[in-house]
């Protein structure tokens, strides 16, 4: 019988074993399977005696033993071992792997698949950047690793909502105001000179300067800054936002909810002040003094009397402010209130993508949060991402031909286009720094991930062409062969291992969701395609192992479908990732 998740079964199996030598009731659920780190040790090692020994009476060891034995009888098991002090490895007979590619290939899109999302409804926030000048490269990493995830825990069963947060409100944006109305002003046809220090000097705003004069005249320049300031704001803000909608468009990066901090302030109520109340009158939020910093300073110290959130009582440092000394809001207490609203809003999961210069924050939010969720479940993890040095051939890039101060994402996906930036963005680990080579990612190598794994799906669909060449009459659909075709013959090695990694699939789906590690997917399709190439390579020197079999068609239908189990599982990972899974490169 085709098998969905050959370690979901596996982890079955070591439980049932387990049952049979263990006294009634003993809680099983520490026990995992696992691919064991040296692949000379076997197909899958459990832990089941180390975690079980104690409620068993027995020494792991001991334990292993008995456990093993059980499983020996099972019929898809080929050898059980015992190591160490009672760590169990188990080899699986060839059939097993047969198994898993035919449910593989059967369950198409939906293999690996999942329901350990249990519906939960997700919150994954990212990119959210000021919405004061064009997206630049760092916001793409930030904007790629989020959309990546939110695909793969919608791919796992959890409810998820993209979400951007547009920091609409504060000192910044009327700034941007300012240096629009700058630009208003130059498009009038005024001579405004050199951009003021401390004013956005980009030409991106030349266009909203533009339009405010289309559409107001001069009648701005004849009102006093209390009443031009909004009007600009509300068009600069705009107009930069559907940029960015449009850069994020560019990598096919799409959110289901654009949240104004604007909107906490300038509704009804005042959600922030109405956040502050809730949280003073559950004990959180006093008036009190900051003690002076030790050692570091602290940015947001004051010597004086002030409202301040007791986020220490939640695992934070310090406690932190929530209104500067004009009583104006801080960043922090306008960020409470909005978490407040995704908890409000039913999410249980929140994840936020922050860049590596707001690390410094995590402990504050995280407390936050804690307060804030009372008896309700909600637990928020925070992914940082961090810098991208952009190169090209070796050599770094830091100007922008548009934005004079960085490189914009739009530059970037336009010279190597959006595939290349999504894998590459995903083949490094979030916390690590990224080194981006123009070059290197449009290079036609092993050298260069992307085309190598997009390489093995566009060959996968060549062997299927060349199939149909040698043997007209086969299908269209090389799936529906799956349960015909003599698949015992895939006993080479290489094979075997070929399908042990397409059946390693579903695992690290649901590895990568539950550690909100995407860049897992990455790694293992290049692995995967790697395993691939690997047996195409064989072909050329062992004549029996191509894919194509002139004069035995039971064999090349055979390898049909495990090529078929390839392709499936390529497009599958390369669409988590966002990325295009070509039936050609050219």
């Amino acid at each position: 019988m085709a098998t969905k998740n050959i370690f979901a079964d596996a982890l079955i199996r070591v439980r049932d074993a387990a049952t049979a030598v263990l006294p009634a009731g003993v809680d099983q659920s520490r026990v995992t399977v696992e691919p064991p780190r040296d692949p000379a040790h076997g197909d899958i090692a459990t832990n089941a005696a180390m975690v079980l020994a104690k409620d068993a009476g027995k020494k792991p060891r001991e334990l292993a033993e008995a456990i093993a034995e059980k499983l020996r009888a099972d019929a898809q098991v080929e050898k059980v071992g015992v190591a160490g002090p009672g760590f169990i490895n188990i080899n699986l007979k060839p059939a097993a792997w047969i198994d898993a590619l035919r449910g593989a290939v059967h369950l198409g899109a939906q293999y690996g698949t999942s329901a350990i999302g249990g519906d939960t409804a997700v919150n994954v926030e990212y990119v959210s950047a000021n919405p004061t000048g064009p997206m630049h490269v760092g916001h793409c990493r930030g904007a790629v690793f989020g959309d990546a995830l939110a695909n793969l825990l919608a791919f796992t069963g959890s409810k998820v909502v993209r979400e951007y947060y547009i920091n609409d409100a504060g000192a910044q944006v009327d700034v941007l105001a300012r240096s629009a109305y700058l630009r208003y002003r130059e498009a009038l046809g005024e001579d405004v000179g050199a951009i003021p220090e401390g004013f956005y000097p980009g030409d991106y705003l030349k266009p909203v300067g533009a339009a405010l004069a289309t559409q107001y005249k001069d009648a701005l320049t004849k009102r006093p800054e209390a009443e031009w300031l909004p009007i600009v704001r509300t068009k600069a803000i705009e107009m930069m936002m559907a940029a960015v909608r449009a850069d994020l468009a560019a990598l096919n990066v799409k959110h289901d909810v654009f949240f104004s901090e604007r909107s906490l302030v300038d509704g009804k109520t005042d959600f922030v002040a109405d956040t502050i109340a809730w949280l003073r009158q559950r004990g959180d939020v006093y008036e009190g003094r900051l003690p002076p910093p030790k050692g570091a300073p602290v940015e947001d110290w004051e010597d004086r009397e002030q409202t301040l959130f007791r986020s220490t009582a939640f695992g934070d440092d310090v406690d932190r402010p929530l209104k500067k000394s004009d009583g104006s809001y801080t960043y922090f207490a306008s960020d409470i209130a909005y978490h407040r609203t995704k908890i409000d809003r039913g999410f249980r999961s929140l994840i936020d993508v922050w860049g590596a210069d707001h690390a410094g924050y995590i402990k504050r939010m995280q407390a936050a949060v804690a307060a804030l969720k009372g008896d309700r479940e909600a637990e928020l993890d925070v992914k940082v991402v961090q810098l991208v040095k952009l190169l090209r051939a070796g050599r770094p890039i830091t100007m922008s031909k548009r934005a004079g101060e960085f490189v914009t994402l739009r530059e970037v996906v336009e010279e190597v286009g959006g595939d290349a930036v999504r894998f590459m963005m995903l083949f490094r680990k979030n916390d690590a720094v990224l080194d981006f080579d123009l070059a290197k990612v449009i290079e036609q190598s092993r050298d260069n991930p992307v085309f190598y794994v997009q390489y093995g799906h566009a060959r996968g669909h060549s062997v299927f062409r060349n199939a149909r060449a040698a043997f007209p009459d086969l299908p269209d659909d090389v799936a529906s062969l799956a349960d015909s075709a003599g698949l015992e013959r895939l006993a080479d090695p290489a094979e075997l291992a070929l399908m042990r990694q397409i059946a390693l699939y579903p695992r690290v789906v649901e590895a990568a969701a539950a550690a909100h590690e995407p860049h897992r997917i990455a790694f293992y399709l290049f692995d995967l395609a790697s395993e691939f190439h690997a047996l195409w390579t064989l072909g050329n020197t062992a004549p029996h192992l191509r894919f194509i079999i002139q004069n035995d068609r039971q064999m090349t239908v055979a390898r049909l479908v495990l090529v078929q189990g390839v392709v499936t599982v390529l497009a599958s990972g390369l669409r988590l990732l966002g990325v295009g899974a070509p039936s050609e490169m050219r």
